[in-house]
């Protein structure tokens, strides 16, 4: 094997071990939002925060601090030193995989530097792909502040989907520059049509995981426990009663209806997408991604209606199977979005230049 190709394979691994990082991340952020942990770290100490609190005087302090806001005066007051320990595990833990991923990233940059892995057309995107991570940080505390007072139970739900979303741009981001350096051209398959459809299935994916933030934000699973109407309704008369944008951004009957109907869409949309691409075989990598796609879907589909039904059964501080199936759907709907980004790469335009 050639010095080049070595260097490709090494820098791509590298990449891929940090697109698996940050889907635990988002995982982690999610495990840490149902178990209403987001606000138990109330300051942001990049440095000194990797160090949870060492002695009983510094868990009172860091107790005390949650005290002062509406999350534990409205609603965990009931809360001992022992139960605000376990709310706390989750969002440090949150945080420290946040801080391994900027080691992962940067160590291993430096090393691939100086061993001349990393090629100079390499380092411009590399330099994004970092400040894209910490912006992604700063806008991570920008939502937390918003649940950091005595008005609020919960952070921005806007807030929290912008969070998800840039998350999602990161992580889509060093997807690409790692198929970029990885995929051969003889896997890449000139299909101009199915490329555009593809887009299209990608941007209405990208609304699909908005809506599902809004979800999560909201806590609105369980304003319509229901399947397949919605509290009865095929279509809610929510829409009548609010102003537009008050009824497409905060009521969460609204919210549910789109939510559910862009599925449905996907669903179909991409069963179709995967119809047409049965006669493409000419490439190992497509011929796997596609059918990942299909199951992907599917799945999601089952996972979310079985979440649905299941929102009856939250209770407040239990991870339960709510909580479980809220997950697993948040996971593959991110594994969809990834999918569908390296089919979109696989598929040209028009043939590549030699």
């Amino acid at each position: 094997m050639q010095q080049e190709e070595k260097s490709r394979i090494w820098v791509s691994n590298w990449l891929f071990v940090g697109v698996a990082m940050l889907v635990v991340q988002v995982i982690l952020g999610g495990i840490t939002r149902l178990t209403g942990s987001g606000l138990s770290i109330t300051e942001w100490d990049p440095i000194m925060g990797a160090i949870p609190p060492t002695s009983e005087s510094q868990w009172q302090h860091a107790f005390q601090q949650y005290q002062q806001i509406a999350q534990f005066k409205y609603m965990n007051y009931n809360f001992t030193l022992s139960d605000f320990k376990h709310i706390f595990f989750w969002e440090w833990f949150h945080r420290l995989w946040a801080r391994s991923i900027g080691i992962v990233f940067i160590i291993p940059f430096v090393y691939f530097i100086i061993k001349k892995h990393i090629k100079s057309w390499m380092i411009q995107p590399l330099i994004g792909l970092f400040i894209l991570g910490g912006f992604q940080g700063l806008i991570g505390w920008i939502m937390v502040k918003s649940g950091l007072n005595d008005e609020n139970l919960y952070v921005s739900h806007i807030k929290l989907a912008i969070h998800f979303i840039a998350a999602m741009v990161l992580i889509v981001y060093t997807l690409l520059f790692a198929l970029m350096i990885r995929v051969p051209q003889r896997e890449k398959v000139v299909n101009p049509s199915l490329k555009k459809f593809t887009i299209v299935i990608i941007i209405i994916l990208f609304i699909q995981l908005l809506y599902g933030a809004f979800m999560a934000g909201l806590k609105a699973a369980s304003a319509a426990p229901t399947w397949p109407t919605i509290n009865g309704m095929w279509i809610p008369d929510a829409f009548g009663n609010s102003p537009l944008q008050q009824s497409l951004f905060f009521n969460k009957i609204t919210i549910h209806f789109i939510h559910r109907t862009l599925a449905y869409i996907l669903l179909i949309l991409i069963i179709f997408w995967y119809a047409k691409t049965t006669n493409i075989k000419q490439s190992q990598w497509f011929s796997f991604t596609k059918q990942l796609a299909i199951i992907l879907v599917c799945t999601q589909v089952v996972l979310g209606v079985a979440a649905v039904l299941s929102s009856t059964g939250i209770v407040l501080g239990k991870f339960g199977l709510f909580e479980w199936l809220a997950e697993l759907h948040q996971t593959i709907g991110m594994l969809l979005l990834l999918t569908m980004i390296a089919n979109s790469y696989l598929l040209l335009f028009r043939p590549a230049q030699s």
